[in-house]
């Protein structure tokens, strides 16, 4: 059995599926796509060209939160990150959900923006991605109120998502001090050291950021 993970250091969904693996100490191969040879394989895996990509000896596994599940379900350690409960399942999946679609999302549009011409980018759109980012704020403030993680006591898939999104966004669009509960969870999470090593693993492409990285975390 040979697990092989293509991705690249800085992406946010790589970060996720990584966190995944770090968080169980699970053996893989990390084929970086700033290598020219892992990216061409990569690209003969999947010809739609989104990563990672998780192959496990020749299956392929493509989309993070598919990855982190497989990887719950086929390679178990010592954390059970989508729990084996149901309904409790239900929740950590919609946290994830919650996470790459009102976080990620808008945090990609204001980063993917700055990567246009100048002539063809989109401030009506990128002035709506701050706004959705202000909501999605507002409502996680209120429900980390009570919450160390963000489906309950344990670390799950959905810490798994938002450790990189909420990572990012507070980069793209500050989390405003009001927002103690959320600053809080973020701090949380980077403390946690799967996504610590993920983030200092990421450092040296820090110039990649378009809108410049900031100096800290």
């Amino acid at each position: 059995m040979t697990l092989t993970l293509y991705g690249h250091p800085f992406s946010s969904y790589t970060q996720k599926a990584l966190i995944a693996l770090y968080e169980n100490d699970t053996a893989f191969q990390f084929r970086s796509l700033e290598d020219k040879q892992a990216a061409a394989e990569w690209a003969a895996l999947w010809p739609i060209k989104r990563f990672p990509l998780l192959l496990d000896d020749d299956r392929s596994i493509m989309e993070a939160s598919v990855i982190v599940e497989y990887l719950d379900l086929r390679h178990p350690g010592r954390a059970t990150l989508v729990p084996r409960d149901a309904h409790a399942a239900v929740d950590v999946r919609f946290m994830d959900r919650f996470f790459d679609n009102y976080v990620m999302t808008p945090m990609q549009k204001i980063v993917f923006d700055r990567l246009r011409p100048e002539g063809d980018r989109d401030s009506h759109g990128v002035a709506e991605a701050r706004r959705a980012l202000e909501k999605a704020y507002g409502w996680l403030n209120e429900k980390m109120r009570n919450r160390e993680w963000a489906a309950g006591e344990d670390f799950s898939l959905a810490d798994c998502a938002a450790a990189p999104a909420l990572f990012y966004a507070d980069w793209s669009h500050p989390i405003d001090e009001a927002m103690a509960n959320v600053i809080a969870y973020r701090r949380r999470l980077l403390s946690r050291p799967s996504f610590a090593r993920a983030v200092d693993e990421a450092r040296p492409y820090r110039a990649y950021f378009p809108l410049g990285a900031p100096d800290r975390d």
